[in-house]
């Protein structure tokens, strides 16, 4: 009997593979995350240093502060305003900058610093005072603020970049200033706000139920003084040198 040899195997040619409806889906899990919330404000123009204006400005001042200081004969009465500034003048050299103090009334205050009030903050200290004490306080006069920090051999950290400070009110131990990165909530008041640059006034929570929700709230235009790189301040203006409330702000590392 005649013995049949195997014939080999052919395949049928694989079809194209047909796209489904799992080919099309991303698995990147950032398609599934929400959106986050909408905030417009810009990012601050990180300003590498003065312009040549100010570079001017504190040569000047530099050299007239080398003069020996005469005490003139007749003295001219000067009238100043806001603590020696007149009005909204900017004898200090110092750049405009937009502060907010705001909280809920009973938890403790934060501040915030902008380059504008469209700008993203640069700087975010929680104050360990209430929101309600220190407003009531800037109500009945002049309110003098001393962060103070431990100064550091060889440390070459800005001033404002310290993460804690102690705290004066007035001369009186208040508690700390922590520095923090601005929350959701933070930038949520500074959005609200966005077309305010000088006021107080009070944001209502979303319930409307609680009165400790409410934020109060409270914008002006601050002059920011640089002294050192162990010494920064920050002045309110007041428009048009009315006698309103008074705040000033000194950082200081000693």
């Amino acid at each position: 009997m005649r013995e049949s040899k195997p014939q080999p195997l052919t395949l049928p040619p694989a079809s194209p593979r047909r796209s489904t409806n799992l080919d099309t889906k991303s698995s990147s899990p950032m398609a599934n995350a929400e959106s986050p919330p909408t905030i417009s404000l810009q990012p601050a123009s990180n300003k590498k240093g003065p312009s040549k204006s100010r570079k001017l400005f504190h040569r000047f001042r530099a050299v007239f502060r080398s003069f020996p200081i005469i005490t003139p004969s007749c003295k001219i009465p000067v009238s100043l305003h806001n603590g020696g500034r007149i009005g909204e003048g900017h004898i200090h050299g110092g750049i405009r900058m937009t502060g907010t103090l705001f909280g809920n009334r009973r938890a403790r205050v934060s501040l915030a610093i902008q380059e504008s009030p469209k700008c993203l903050p640069i700087l975010v200290i929680e104050l360990g005072i209430p929101t309600g004490k220190l407003l009531q306080d800037m109500g009945a006069g002049f309110v003098r603020v001393a962060l103070e920090c431990e100064k550091k051999p060889g440390d070459k950290t800005k001033i404002i970049d310290e993460p804690i400070w102690m705290l004066y009110c007035n001369g009186k131990k208040s508690g700390y200033g922590v520095r923090r990165e601005a929350t959701e909530d933070d930038l949520s008041v500074m959005q609200v706000l966005q077309a305010i640059s000088m006021g107080a006034g009070v944001i209502p929570n979303d319930g409307g139920e609680k009165p400790d929700g409410e934020v109060m709230y409270m914008r002006a235009q601050f002059e920011r003084v640089i002294g050192s790189k162990d010494s920064e301040t920050y002045y309110m203006l007041n428009p048009d040198g009315n006698n309103g409330p008074e705040l000033s702000l000194f950082f200081v590392r000693v």
